[in-house]
């Protein structure tokens, strides 16, 4: 009886011995999983960190060079959304600081007589960034054309009623402004009824060398 006993007790062992002996196993297998796993979503997680593109200054596509501003802007879309102007990452004009309105928004001028003195008044040297919203071109004569164009506009003798355009220039400046974007008010083609769709343009400007 006592050595049947003590068989049944060696056996018990030695069952419990090998019980624990595989679920240690399986417990490791499982821990190195998860382990694992962990390990390969957090270098995951690193690579999705590290190949997020980059965020320039307006949001624009790639950085400026030195010595040069960074802008964006866009004109208004029909008569619901105003025009957006962007300057080295400061928003100088949006619908959201409801500061734009109908016409050119240079300074939220409206009428003619005040726009043509504020155009005069610009210093030689200093950067104009301009924007449509709704129609910019019914208020305009001549000589606010023409001050508009001294500043590098090519398209400003060409907008007409309900126009959407966009221009960045400077006072002073010796030839044509490459930043300029027009889209012609046409009933076959506007994206929205009675106008063009939104334009938008954005660049590095140059800065005034001394």
């Amino acid at each position: 009886m006592r050595v049947a006993g003590a068989a049944k007790l060696v056996v018990a062992v030695a069952v419990f011995l090998l019980t624990f002996y595989v679920i240690s196993q399986v417990f490791e297998i499982k821990m190195d999983a998860s382990l694992g796993n962990l390990f390969a979503r957090s270098a995951l997680d690193t690579a999705a960190r590290s190949t997020k593109p980059p965020r320039y200054k307006c949001g624009i596509s790639k950085a400026c060079p030195e010595k040069h501003f960074a802008f964006k802007m866009a004109s208004g879309a029909a008569n619901v959304v105003g025009p957006k102007i962007c300057l080295e990452d400061n928003v100088l004009m949006s619908g959201v600081k409801n500061n734009v309105g109908r016409g050119i928004n240079v300074a939220l001028a409206n009428d003619v007589a005040p726009f043509i003195e504020f155009l005069k008044a610009i210093q030689d040297g200093t950067i104009v960034l301009m924007g449509t919203y709704d129609d910019g071109a019914t208020k305009l004569n001549d000589e606010a054309r023409r001050l508009i164009a001294d500043l590098g506009s090519t398209s400003i003798t060409n907008l007409g009623f309900r126009d959407n355009w966009v221009f960045c220039g400077g006072k002073g400046i010796k030839t044509k402004s490459p930043f300029e974007q027009h889209i012609k008010n046409n009933k076959d083609t506007n994206k929205y009824e009675g106008w063009p769709e939104v334009v938008e343009m954005e660049g590095c400007i140059p800065q005034k060398q001394d």
